[in-house]
């Protein structure tokens, strides 16, 4: 059966139809999904459109009690819906299931803000007048998501956007369709009016490019690449719509002297390697310093080769493939970039058999790299990491901040000096001490700085600066 599209609060089918492939086993066909066009894009912007106005006046206790009833069927099915993500993504089952989770607490959170919708009331400067200050929902609210996380991403957008009452038009990666069409459908069941959340798969250049166009979209929220970042930036300026972006990372993390080595390795081996190095908070930059750096390389090297790649079905597995063939690619170019930049390939690199075929790698270690290679410089994407040996934490920090990005940075030490300085000083919207660079609360505000991130962030209360806009009223006593 084709899942189809979801327009104004009907199930429709697209033109043609998709499969979407198990990177762990390319025999399985997780699915068939229908590939709307642009005219399918349209329709699904004029149904947003047209279900503002009484969406946006809607009870909080509505809205409430529909995040709600979300968040309670995800959690009750987050074994089936993680293993769906599990397999149509590669991330193994138990970060599947912890995703899953992840964007339950996401709803029933956003559900607990409906109910704390607030303003403020202040005297005017001038007597016998009363001032108010509320916030109100912006419109429609395209949502451009990407592969890598298929549940939770998708979840703390459209989450806060229901919550403070605007209408949505979704477009998830159309290359993991599944947990995205769950995501839409239980809260479709879940009782909202037909138009307010709307579900167009398919390609970018299509749909998405339909939405960047439509003048009807008031607000765009984009998680991708830089490239196509750029693109939503440039259209969104000649709408003068309201814009945000969470883009690329070159995420440091510092290893200095003083740290206790055994939580430096599991912290850098979880940034570099867990989900198969597809997290825009995952670090590819070890910067260690040289009192400790051959120990660290020697350590790294003994748990590297422990790690299970296999199935990310299968018991046991740590790492699981690579999402697909094309980002494959680009992780083995990237490890021949490496060696021709002169930096040496220490552990792993290699592609991998397995019982099922599959886009199967070997997390890679280079050592002897600095910070100028390419290696260092652009996002691989993949389970491919760079030791960047320094003299002491001074230069750790000029060399963590050295990148066009600042998502997420992190240190191993044991200094109270360093760690507290380090916070104050690393050039990131992030920061984490004795923790790896990914991994983040659902109730806090996420995001970054310079080439990472663009406009007020994501998560937690922080979402209302963006999916809002403020209103100020006097009124005469």
């Amino acid at each position: 059966m084709v899942q189809k599209n979801l327009i104004d609060g009907e199930w429709i089918a697209g033109s043609e139809a998709f499969r979407n492939i198990n990177p762990s086993d390319t025999n399985d066909v997780v699915g068939e999904y229908a590939r709307a066009s642009a005219e399918d894009a349209r329709a699904a912007i004029a149904a947003a459109k047209a279900a503002f106005p009484a969406w946006s006046r809607s009870g909080i206790l509505e809205r409430h009690a529909i995040l709600r009833k979300t968040a309670d069927e995800i959690l009750a099915r987050k074994d089936e819906l993680g293993k769906l993500l599990s397999r149509e993504e590669g991330k193994t089952l138990a970060e599947g299931i912890g995703e899953t989770v992840r964007a339950g607490q996401i709803f029933d959170f956003f559900a607990g803000e409906c109910l704390r919708l607030a303003g403020e009331v202040l005297p005017s400067a001038r007597p016998n007048i009363g001032v108010e200050i509320t916030r109100e929902p912006i419109g429609v609210v395209g949502i451009i998501t990407p592969w890598n996380f298929p549940i939770a991403i998708p979840a703390w957008k459209i989450a806060p956007a229901l919550c403070y009452g605007n209408t949505v038009v979704f477009k998830p990666a159309e290359l993991v369709p599944g947990s995205s069409w769950a995501i839409v459908d239980i809260l479709h069941r879940a009782g909202l009016p037909k138009g307010v959340l709307n579900l167009v798969m398919g390609k970018g250049s299509v749909v998405g490019q339909a939405m960047l166009d439509s003048p009807d979209i008031h607000a765009i929220t984009f998680t991708g690449s830089t490239g196509t970042g750029k693109r939503v930036a440039l259209a969104s300026v000649e709408h003068n719509r309201k814009y945000q972006l969470e883009m690329g990372g070159k995420n440091p993390f510092v290893v200095l002297d003083d740290a206790d080595l055994a939580v430096a390795v599991e912290a850098a081996v979880n940034s570099a390697f867990f989900s198969t190095g597809q997290r825009c908070t995952a670090s590819s930059r070890l910067i260690v310093t040289e009192g400790i750096h051959d120990r660290f390389v020697a350590a790294m090297g003994e748990r590297m080769k422990g790690l299970v790649i296999d199935d990310a079905l299968k018991a046991g597995t740590q790492i699981g493939p690579v999402v697909d063939e094309s980002q494959l690619n680009q992780d083995t170019d990237y490890i021949a970039i490496g060696r021709q930049e002169g930096a040496k390939l220490a552990f792993g690199g290699e592609l991998l058999k397995r019982d099922t075929p599959g886009f199967y790698l070997q997390p890679a270690l280079f050592t002897e790299a600095t910070n100028a290679m390419r290696i260092s410089r652009e996002e691989i994407f993949g389970p491919v990491a760079s030791v960047i040996r320094v003299k002491d934490y001074d230069e750790a920090l000029i060399v963590a901040n050295d990148t066009p990005f600042g998502l997420s940075s992190g240190i191993a030490t044991t200094s109270l000096k360093h760690a507290t300085h380090f916070k104050r000083n690393a050039d990131a919207g992030m920061v984490m001490v004795n923790l790896p660079t990914a991994g983040v609360d659902f109730h806090v505000p996420f995001g970054g700085r310079k080439g990472s991130s663009h406009g007020s962030r994501e998560q937690g209360r922080y979402a209302a600066e963006f999916y809002t806009t403020v209103k100020t009223a006097y009124t005469l006593a």
